[in-house]
C-alpha cells in the first residue's frame, strides 16, 4: 500500500543566492546528477509542466504527478544570510509504494549527502563545465561489509574524518590525491583540485555500492573515466 513521505532540511551553503539558484536549476550535474530540465539560455522559466514555482534566485519547485495518487515534489527556498552564505530550505515529498521505512531511510540519508555536495560544488566549482560519470558496483558490493572494503581500497583509515587526505591509484587515471569532505557509514565524498568523487553505500538500502563523480577538468574524458572507475570499483569487490 502506498504511503506519503516528507523530508525537510535547512542548510547553510557558502555562496550567493544567484550561485545556488544556478546550481539547483541548471547545474545539477555538478553536485547531484544531470536534470532532464532544459533551461533556456537566458535563464527564463523552462517550458515544462513539472515546474510549479520558478522565482530566481529564491524559489524553485518541481512537482511530478502520476497514476493512482503518485507524486514526487522537490522544493527549494534560498535566502541570503550574509554576503557569502545563504540558507537553503529544502522539502522532498512524495509516495513510496512499498518498503516504506527502508526507502525513507535511504532517501533521507541521500538528501543529507546531496545537500552537502551542493555546498561543495558552490564553494569550489560553481559555474565550471562538468563531466558527470556514474558507475554501478557489482553484485558482491551488496554485502553488509561492502563499505568497509570500499574505504580500505580508498586508503581511508579507521577513524578518518572530514579534512583528512587520501591517495588512491586508479588504473587508467593515475594517482588520485583527495581531501575527505564527507564520510559516514553510508557515503564517502572526496574532493580533488578538479573533481567531486562520490561513493554511495546503497547496499544498506537493498542495492549495491555505486559511484558518481563530477569532473571539472577542461580535458576530462567521460568515457575513459567511466571505464576506469568501473574497472576499479569492480576490482574492489572481485
Amino acid at each position: 500500500m502506498s504511503e506519503k513521505f516528507e523530508i525537510r532540511r535547512e542548510v547553510v551553503v557558502p555562496g550567493t543566492p544567484e550561485q545556488i539558484w544556478a546550481a539547483i536549476s541548471a547545474e545539477t550535474a555538478g553536485w547531484m546528477f544531470p536534470s532532464a530540465l532544459e533551461i533556456p539560455a537566458d535563464g527564463s522559466r523552462p517550458d515544462s509542466p513539472i515546474i510549479a514555482d520558478w522565482e530566481p534566485p529564491r524559489e524553485l519547485a518541481i512537482h511530478m504527478q502520476g497514476p493512482d495518487g503518485w507524486f514526487n515534489n522537490l522544493e527549494y527556498v534560498v535566502e541570503a544570510r550574509d554576503e557569502s552564505t545563504a540558507v537553503v530550505r529544502y522539502v522532498h515529498a512524495g509516495v513510496f509504494a512499498e518498503d516504506w521505512d527502508n526507502q525513507y531511510d535511504g532517501a533521507s540519508k541521500h538528501t543529507d549527502f546531496y545537500l552537502h555536495s551542493l555546498g561543495q560544488y558552490v564553494q569550489y566549482f560553481a559555474g565550471r563545465p562538468v563531466t558527470y560519470v556514474s558507475v554501478e558496483g557489482p553484485e558482491a558490493s551488496s554485502a553488509p561489509e561492502a563499505m568497509g572494503a570500499l574505504r580500505g581500497a580508498l586508503g581511508i583509515a579507521s577513524g578518518a574524518t572530514a579534512g583528512d587526505t587520501v591517495t588512491v591509484d586508479v588504473p587508467g587515471i593515475g594517482t588520485v590525491e583527495a581531501i575527505i569532505d564527507y564520510i559516514d557509514d553510508w557515503f564517502v565524498g572526496l574532493r580533488t583540485e578538479n573533481a567531486l568523487l562520490r561513493f554511495y553505500g546503497r547496499n544498506a538500502f537493498g542495492g549495491n555500492v555505486d559511484a558518481a563523480h563530477h569532473l571539472f577538468a577542461a580535458d576530462a574524458d567521460g568515457d575513459a573515466a567511466t571505464a576506469a572507475w568501473q574497472a576499479w570499483l569492480s576490482g574492489v569487490f572481485a
